[in-house]
Order: C-alpha cells, then structure tokens, then sequence
C-alpha cells in the first residue's frame, strides 16, 4: 500500500531523475490516456523510467513511453511538472518529469513486454486511479489544462 511514508525523504537518499508522461488522444471528443499495467498489479502507472545517462530529460521522457506502453508517434504539447517520492525499493529520491504528448497512434505494443505486460487507453475523466498518488495529483492538477490543449484542436 502507497502511503505517505513514499512522500517524505529520509536522510542520506540518493536523488535520481526520471521522466514520463500523460500520453493522449482523441476520441469522439472525449480524452483517453495511456496506462502502463504491470505484472501481479491491478491499477496502472503512467509512463515513465529513469534519465540515462548523456540523455535529455524530454528525450528519457519518449524513450520511456515507447518502452512501457509502445506510443512513438508523440506531439510534445507541453510540460505538466515534476513529481517527487521514493522509488518502490524507497532506496532513490525521485524527481520525476512529467510532460503532455498528444498522439494518434492506436497499434501499440509495449517495448519492454516482460516488464509491462499491457496497456490501455482509459478516459481522463473521472481521473484513472493510478497506482502511484502523486500521478494523480498530476492529472487533477492540470485535467483543465488537459482538456484545454486537446479539445481546442480536436
């Protein structure tokens, strides 16, 4: 269970950055965004993975998102924010940067298939429980800003 013990940083926690991002697309006027389901997980995650090394973080961001749910046609429309926790061993302090890419790519499969079993497309609204708070906190937070940027130019 994700509590608030993830939100707080102890002492001495290496800090590691990360990057991801709210993946959607169009349909018939509603939003639906890319979910990431794991092994042995019920609810899903939005997209995101650690910044290698000599990579941009916008880079690591798309590089991510194709591994973890097979998007690649991404249009970069804008950056939502950074997120910070624990990883899930809590041994990292993760800042994570989340960006909004639009798509209209619908055959996908994930890159890294072993880890991320599946995908889905699910409607923003009502925000998707997600494993993670904080990526819900992320759409709560910009769901206007969302919905703006993607029905205008629907």
């Amino acid at each position: 269970m994700i509590n608030k013990s993830w939100y707080i940083r102890p002492d001495g926690v290496e800090e590691s950055v990360a990057a991801g991002g709210v993946v959607a697309r169009v349909s018939d006027r509603d939003i639906l965004i890319a979910i990431a389901k794991e092994k042995n997980y019920e609810t899903g995650v939005l997209p995101k993975g650690h910044v290698e090394h000599g990579e941009s973080i916008e880079g690591a961001a798309r590089r991510e998102i194709a591994e973890e749910v097979g998007v690649e046609d991404l249009q970069l429309v804008s950056k939502l924010g950074v997120k910070e926790r624990l990883d899930f061993s809590k041994t990292e302090w993760k800042l994570t940067h989340y960006f909004l890419y639009r798509t209209d790519q619908l055959d996908v499969k994930p890159l890294e298939a072993d880890v991320h079993t599946e995908m889905g497309w699910v409607p923003i609204e009502p925000v998707p429980d997600l494993f993670w708070p904080e990526q819900v906190e992320l759409i709560e937070e910009h769901l206007e800003e969302i919905k703006a940027h993607l029905l205008l130019n629907a």
